[in-house]
């Protein structure tokens, strides 16, 4: 229950505007195009991100062509709780997934509830480990430690080491469950200074692209 709080304040945080900017609306990133549909949260020239409204975004533009059989994705990623909502989506519509341009961070995590998944010659696939702003950890623990009775920064650094774990051990048993190497999943979470850009031999060897 804590690492859900926690992902769905994280994504309401990253999916904030910041003071002169304004979201992608969700209606711009899905386009219809025959049985594919395309999410492209860098649609329209904006740079936008994976947003919790794009769920029911998601699962709004599947109803409305239930013919679809492929998911085209292109975004640099955004909410991690979005995308892990939009990833049970796909599987459940038992869709194809497919980058076409570039898919990282969590859009990884929707990438990976595709059936088969490939990607189109000259694109590619980002990933990176988790992180949490110092600013961000902060007001965290303001808002929530009379709730949680944290008495002290001490009882939330504790909370945070039980709860990271349960975390890792939740997105590295969904990535092994989509039929990725266990070695490379480890390989996906391991700390980073900068995104991995796995080549493609690389990536259908570690089964994260699949025919």
């Amino acid at each position: 229950m804590r690492t859900l709080i926690l992902a769905m304040l994280l994504a309401l945080v990253a999916a904030a505007p910041s003071a002169g900017e304004t979201a992608t609306p969700v209606a711009s990133k899905f386009r219809a195009e025959g049985t594919v549909l395309v999410y492209d949260t860098e649609a329209a020239g904006e740079k936008g991100e994976i947003e919790p409204d794009d769920i029911e975004g998601l699962r709004s533009a599947l109803r409305a062509s239930p013919g679809t059989t492929r998911l085209r994705l292109n975004s640099a990623g955004g909410s991690i709780w979005a995308a892990e909502d939009m990833a049970r989506i796909v599987t459940d519509f038992d869709l194809d997934t497919e980058v076409d341009g570039e898919c990282s961070s969590s859009c990884v995590t929707v990438f990976l509830g595709g059936k088969a998944r490939t990607m189109t010659r000259g694109s590619r696939i980002g990933l990176h480990s988790r992180w949490w702003a110092p600013e961000d950890v902060q007001n965290y623990y303001e808002r929530n430690k009379a709730e949680e009775h944290w008495a002290s920064p001490f009882d939330f650094g504790s909370w945070i080491y039980e709860d990271t774990q349960a975390e890792i051990y939740e997105a590295l048993s969904y990535v092994v469950s989509r039929g990725v190497d266990p070695g490379f999943a480890i390989e996906m979470h391991a700390p980073r200074d900068s995104m991995w850009y796995p080549g493609r031999a690389q990536l259908e060897e570690a089964g994260v692209l699949r025919p």
